[in-house]
């Protein structure tokens, strides 16, 4: 009975135990030198805690859940860094106190080294004649010659570890040039990483302003934005209602960028896109090199923007000075806002200008269109068919001129 009852009480104790868990993506992540392996396993939990979430952002909530998380990923991130500058430099740290002994070690070898070489030198000049009428008998000759054969052996044991201590001392010295490289390229690795934080932080409360943490008004956001990409798509498939106007040479007016916001458009920009039987083309593949402001990232100027890569010999459709603030392809704002869940690729570009003036990249035909979708609302365009390589240029948000 005895056996059965301790048997009992061993399975409830596993029942009842609760196992030690996962270190979670909620809350600060863990941080010091000593916890490298919880904070990785808090990284690779909410890397996996966001790919789940990015599939469901359908509401405020989850939204905001993805936002926090990326934060806390960026915070996990971090300390990962800190942790491994922290491991860094106690290394360099101990490093430099071996080369200091090294180094003490080394002058102590080499002060003796040189006195044991003054006195080889010396006994070297005494002949084996000299030894032998220097000595009482034949057996302190031989002691002698012994001892003189101990002292060159001593010597070349001394060398041989002056010659180790100064490898040795190489060595060391290149493994911390080696380790102080590596803490500087992970400082600068901690000064994008405390970008991208801050970034996601403002990202997240630009959204809690914009919706007040409403429901209501996230879900108007998310209806606009929706009625944005249904219209970009319904013109570039050709849905639009057009009007062919006239023959255009390439830097001729063409439209005004609308001042403000306008339909499907929070506030001023040019919609630029191109395309070539109904699908998009990365325009800096033929814009040419401008001078440019890239706003595209989580501030102007901060690094982590959209690439800014023209290659191409267009002008550009408004007056430089150009700011970019989005670009083509899978953009800074898909990776890291709201957007995310309403389109994966942008299919365009995002431009501002200190002109209004919109003015047609190549010689070709000017259409007006307008396009009304789901967001009850028409998005003017303009659309120029160049005449030379078969391509269609689309400036979306403007006025006609």
């Amino acid at each position: 009975m005895k056996k059965l009852f301790l048997v009992f009480a061993i399975l409830l104790l596993f029942l009842w135990v609760k196992p030690i868990s996962a270190i979670e993506c909620d809350g600060n992540p863990p941080s010091g030198a000593d916890k490298v392996t919880e904070i990785q396993q808090y990284i690779d939990n909410c890397n996996q805690k966001i790919s789940s979430l990015q599939g469901e952002q359908t509401t405020l909530k989850q939204t905001i859940s993805t936002l926090t998380s990326k934060i806390n990923l960026a915070q996990g991130q971090i300390n990962q860094t800190q942790a491994q500058i922290n491991l860094l430099e106690k290394e360099v740290t101990v490093l430099d106190g071996v080369l200091d002994t090294v180094n003490d070690s080394m002058d102590q070898l080499e002060k003796i080294y040189t006195a044991r070489v003054r006195e080889s030198y010396r006994r070297s000049r005494a002949t084996p004649v000299d030894l032998l009428f220097s000595t009482n008998s034949i057996g302190d000759y031989f002691n002698k010659l012994k001892y003189l054969n101990t002292v060159k052996n001593k010597d070349q044991l001394i060398l041989a570890e002056l010659e180790k201590s100064r490898v040795d001392y190489d060595q060391r010295k290149t493994d911390k040039v080696t380790k102080q490289k590596e803490v500087e390229k992970l400082k600068a690795k901690l000064v994008s990483q405390r970008k991208t934080l801050d970034a996601q932080q403002k990202e997240k409360q630009n959204l809690l302003t914009q919706t007040q943490n409403d429901e209501k008004k996230f879900q108007s956001l998310l209806s606009k934005a929706r009625a944005e990409l249904e219209a970009i798509e319904a013109v570039i498939a050709g849905k639009g209602t057009e009007t062919e106007v006239r023959d255009v040479k390439a830097g001729e007016k063409i439209a005004t960028v609308i001042q403000g916001s306008s339909c499907n458009s929070s506030g001023s920009h040019l919609h630029f896109i191109v395309g070539q039987d109904h699908s998009v083309k990365n325009p800096f593949n033929y814009l040419k090199s401008v001078d440019f402001e890239n706003c595209s990232g989580s501030s102007c100027g901060s690094g982590d923007g959209d690439s800014f890569n023209p290659s191409g010999s267009w002008d550009w459709p408004l007056n430089p000075r150009i700011k970019l603030s989005q670009g083509f392809g899978v953009t800074w704002a898909i990776n890291n806002t709201w957007v995310r869940s309403i389109y994966s690729f942008h299919n365009g570009i995002d431009i501002i200008s200190n002109s209004a003036d919109v003015k047609a990249v190549r010689d070709g035909k000017l259409f007006r269109g307008s396009y009304s979708g789901s967001g009850g609302c028409a998005l003017k365009y303009v659309r120029v068919a160049h005449s030379e390589d078969g391509i269609d240029t689309y400036y979306l948000h403007v006025n006609y001129y």
